[in-house]
């Protein structure tokens, strides 16, 4: 069996590549990546293709059995078309089987709500494509908080918007063991999973923040408008809303879902302590 993982170069992409190299073998893993030698460490063949050409991913994805399509960065209606470029080449190089990285949350009044729209988007164009499936909607990683929190130390406190709202958080290593058993496992074929472990508020994040890495910080919720506007000072445009949006939307509750993790691995995902100690090491490693 030949997988084929799009978008290689990023972090999720690496990361469910490389378990997939320790279950199936570096011989059967295939990486895309629109600038391949840009590709830092892959240990394996990365074939270019560009989200933006069809043309280029029927060639990249020829000889492949599994395709798995990393969500792209792109705005909305752009990431659409990107993604549908990507599932009509898999057909057009006679691949059997696709996989896609969605993510969790339901339609509400966000500025992240245009974002989960477009993969909804794409998992409907998933069903409707002929080939076998099987998709994941993603919690929130954990590990940007985590790269971030020598910024929540010098502002002795994280600040957002979600107030007492409660995310459900992953990481990517936990994600790549859930993708990696959809590779291998027909079984799991034809439904969507939520992809994430336990729910927590902002506060008892920096709880655990503060008991994990011997910290002292405090959450201090602000409100949505002030959120955005800082976001979109900060962050730009672009950037600024989804930030602001993801942090609406744990606000709302709709961050807050039933996993199907263990369904997925057949073992329970992760706490988010385990994660955190997990990234205390890494810290250290830096």
């Amino acid at each position: 069996m030949k997988i084929a993982f799009t978008a290689v170069s990023g972090q999720l992409g690496r990361t469910i590549a490389n378990c997939a190299i320790e279950k199936f073998g570096r011989e059967n893993v295939i990486g895309t990546a629109r600038t391949p030698e840009k590709v830092k460490d892959p240990g394996i063949e990365v074939r270019k293709a560009s989200y933006d050409y069809q043309e280029e991913f029927a060639e990249a994805l020829k000889g492949i059995d599994v395709v798995v399509l990393i969500s792209g960065m792109a705005a909305p209606d752009q990431r659409i078309i990107q993604h549908r470029n990507v599932i009509d080449a898999a057909k057009e190089a006679g691949a059997r089987k696709i996989i896609y990285t969605s993510i969790i949350g339901k339609d509400g009044n966000s500025t992240f709500d245009a974002i989960v729209q477009s993969n909804r988007q794409t998992e409907q164009d998933i069903l409707e494509s002929g080939l076998e499936w099987a998709i994941g909607r993603n919690g929130l990683y954990l590990e940007p908080d985590i790269e971030y929190l020598d910024n929540y130390v010098k502002e002795g406190k994280i600040t957002n918007c979600a107030g007492d709202g409660k995310c459900s958080y992953t990481s990517r290593d936990e994600l790549a063991t859930a993708y990696t058993s959809m590779i291998g496992d027909d079984s799991l074929n034809g439904r969507i999973y939520n992809l994430a472990g336990e729910a927590i508020t902002q506060q008892q994040l920096a709880e655990l923040f503060n008991e994990v890495f011997s910290t002292d910080l405090q959450y201090v919720p602000i409100s949505v408008d002030e959120y955005l506007r800082f976001q979109v000072e900060h962050n730009g445009e672009f950037l600024g809303p989804i930030i602001a949006g993801i942090y609406q939307k744990i606000r709302n509750g709709e961050f807050d879902i039933k996993s199907d993790f263990e369904a997925v691995t057949g073992r329970a995902h992760k706490s988010v302590r385990e994660i955190c100690s997990e990234g205390r090491g890494i810290k250290k490693a830096n």
